[in-house]
């Protein structure tokens, strides 16, 4: 109660008590946000593996596989598809959500100002730019910075209003992402582009495609025989204008998603703060109905031969909206049993979430050192069955080093280095 009474001495919004049915403890909602977040966070490195292992576009186009992709890895294509793609993504950006909510609850309480969080986003930033141009060019934490910066606006708002924009903004952006991508497919690749009235689109989206496997084939031997300043270099050279692409292409998304966190936060979604029975019920609802929906897509891309704008068109254009529910459905579900799991599993988790960051900069150099030239050197020799044992691997891995490192420091190591740039003094790390 002490922090909610700073909170609204200092004018800013608190949890919507109206729609808390139970007592919301503290350590309830970090509990099963760090939790959430340890199931996100072994989740992308599935999604991702195929951009670790083999060129970049054959995490959506097998064509791209530098090994062979037969009938069983395009099956596992639409199962990746189907369960991960995407979902861990949105799940980790309405975590992110609520952790600014969090992080300003805490910071409110103390007398802080909104500028604490702004210079924690901006050092983000930092470790974001280092991690596209030296490491991997996956990265989503530039983009989780910029957002970031804007979702900072809403604080003040409450969770309902927090809610209602973040919902209605996702779906105005994902009704975008369809109108102006979902063509993509039949204009490049079906009759209906051999009209006239398509032909300069067609040749702009052949011309498309023409660079994007150019970028792939150049990538090859420096990925393969190749220095890591080579690999720098082709970053900076080929590739220096991405994150600002990448920040046109997804914000529609991720900040209407940030906005719904910090909603559910402010709500008590987290921490036993909503009727559990409810929060089951929808959770289910939403997993089930989401996922229904986004399976005639994956099977028609299967259907028409996995092609490089249909399997396009799907990822960015006709999944977004049944991807949805399925993120806030897999949080209810999932929160509800963070704040409990106290088995063996479940506190491996909960370590490897609160280590999060540590845990998804971690695996992208892990990967690097198994895929370069210079260090491992496997990319491009794996099939996608091949690939979901490292990921096997780097799973054992976060689930083994992160209960130990806790117990014997305050953070994880890259989570500690953060805290101390923006506060801007060392904190102690050892416990």
């Amino acid at each position: 109660m002490a922090d909610s009474t700073a909170m609204r001495d200092a004018g800013q919004s608190t949890p919507d008590q109206s729609e808390i049915v139970g007592p919301v403890k503290a350590t309830d909602r970090i509990a099963s946000l760090d939790f959430i977040r340890g199931i996100a966070v072994l989740g992308i490195l599935a999604a991702n593996i195929v951009a670790f292992g083999q060129p970049f576009n054959a995490y959506m186009w097998p064509e791209q596989f530098l090994t062979e992709h037969g009938p069983t890895s395009d099956w596992l294509w639409v199962v990746q598809f189907v369960v991960i793609d995407g979902k861990m993504r949105g799940l980790f950006t309405l975590l992110f959500g609520a952790g600014l909510a969090l992080f300003m609850e805490k910071a409110w309480a103390r007398g802080e100002r909104r500028s604490l969080q702004a210079r924690r986003l901006l050092w983000l930033l930092v470790f974001g730019l280092v991690h596209f141009y030296f490491i991997w060019r996956g990265d989503i934490l530039i983009l989780y910075s910029v957002a970031g910066f804007v979702a900072m606006l809403c604080l003040r708002w409450t969770g309902k209003t927090q809610l209602i924009v973040g919902v209605l903004g996702y779906i105005v952006g994902s009704l975008l992402y369809a109108a102006m991508l979902g063509p993509s497919y039949f204009v490049a690749e079906t009759p209906m582009g051999e009209q006239a009235a398509f032909a300069e689109m067609r040749e702009g989206l052949a011309e498309g495609k023409a660079e994007a496997v150019a970028d792939d084939l150049a990538e090859v031997p420096i990925l393969t025989e190749g220095s890591y300043a080579d690999f720098v270099t082709h970053n900076f050279t080929q590739h220096a204008t991405d994150p600002l692409f990448m920040l046109v292409l997804f914000v529609l998304e991720t900040l209407p998603l940030m906005l719904i966190g910090m909603g559910l936060y402010n709500r008590g979604f987290f921490g036993g703060g909503t009727d559990r029975g409810r929060m089951r019920l929808w959770g289910w609802i939403g997993l089930i109905a989401g996922t229904a929906l986004t399976i005639p897509i994956a099977l028609w891309v299967h259907e028409v031969g996995i092609t490089y704008w249909s399997s396009l068109s799907a990822f960015t254009a006709f999944s977004a909206l049944p991807r949805l529910p399925v993120v806030i459905g897999l949080a209810a579900l999932l929160a509800l049993w963070g704040a409990h799991a106290t088995g063996w599993l479940g506190q491996r988790l909960s370590a490897a979430g609160r280590m999060a960051f540590s845990n998804y900069l971690g695996t992208s150099v892990l990967m690097m050192l198994v895929f370069h030239p210079w260090a491992g050197g496997l990319w491009g020799d794996l099939t996608r069955p091949q690939l979901y044992l490292v990921v096997l691997g780097a799973w054992i891995v976060m689930l083994a080093w992160s209960k130990p490192w806790l117990a014997r420091f305050r953070y994880g190591p890259l989570e500690w280095l953060w805290r101390c740039l923006t506060y801007w003094q060392r904190f102690p790390l050892r416990r």
